[in-house]
C-alpha cells in the first residue's frame, strides 16, 4: 500500500462536479457522479492515506502541478479539445494488468477510438478482449485515460464506468457525448 496522500479539487462539468486528485507522482483519479465526501473516503481507503483539499494545501506542495496540469487538460477536453501538456499518471496501486491496459489505452489519441479486441492485441494478449473490458471498468483516471475511446469489436459504443457511478444509461449517454465532442459520431457507432 502506498503511504503518500493525496491533494484533490473539484472542478466543474458538464455532467456534475468532477473531482480530481494527484499525488507527488501523478493524477491518481477523475470521477464524477459522485460527492466530495464519497470520493475522499474511497481514495484515501485506496492509497491508505489521507486525501486533502488542494485550497488547504501549501502553495508550494509538489503535488499542486500535477492536480494544475490535470485540470487544465480536463477543461480542454471537455472543451472539446484535445488535452494539453504532458499529463503524468500515478497508476502504482493498480495490478499489472490494469496498468498495461490503462497504457495502452492512455495512447489512444483524442477523435480516434479502438476496439476492446485490438487493446488487447496492443498489449499481446489477443484473447482478453473481456479482460480489458473489467480493466476500464476500474479505470481510476477518467478521461485522461480515455476508456471511453474503446469501443465493441462490430462498432456498437460497448459499456462506460463499470459500475461504480451513475446507471448504466448515465454512463453510455456520457460516452456518447464525449465521442460526439471528439467528432466520433454516434451513427458510426451503430445507434
Amino acid at each position: 500500500m502506498l503511504t503518500h496522500a493525496a491533494i484533490r479539487t473539484t472542478i466543474a462539468g458538464p455532467w456534475g462536479p468532477l473531482h480530481v486528485a494527484a499525488t507527488e507522482r501523478g493524477v491518481v483519479a477523475v470521477e464524477w457522479l459522485t460527492t466530495d465526501a464519497a470520493f475522499d473516503m474511497a481514495l484515501a481507503r485506496r492509497l491508505a492515506a489521507p486525501v486533502v483539499d488542494a485550497a488547504a494545501a501549501d502553495h508550494d506542495d509538489p503535488r499542486r502541478a500535477q492536480l494544475e496540469a490535470a485540470v487544465a487538460a480536463l477543461e480542454a477536453l471537455l472543451g472539446g479539445g484535445p488535452t494539453i501538456g504532458e499529463i503524468r499518471l500515478d497508476l502504482a496501486d493498480r495490478p499489472p494488468w490494469d496498468r498495461r491496459v490503462l497504457a495502452a489505452v492512455a495512447d489512444i489519441e483524442w477523435g480516434r477510438t479502438a476496439s476492446y479486441g485490438e487493446i488487447a492485441r496492443r498489449i499481446g494478449a489477443p484473447r482478453a478482449a473481456r479482460a480489458v473490458g473489467g480493466a476500464l471498468g476500474r479505470n481510476p483516471i477518467s478521461l485522461l485515460i480515455p476508456c471511453h475511446r474503446v469501443i465493441a469489436a462490430d462498432g456498437t459504443i460497448g459499456g462506460y464506468g463499470g459500475d461504480a457511478w451513475g446507471s448504466r444509461e448515465e454512463r453510455l449517454a456520457i460516452k456518447r457525448a464525449l465521442l460526439l465532442r471528439e467528432g466520433v459520431t454516434v451513427a458510426a457507432l451503430g445507434d
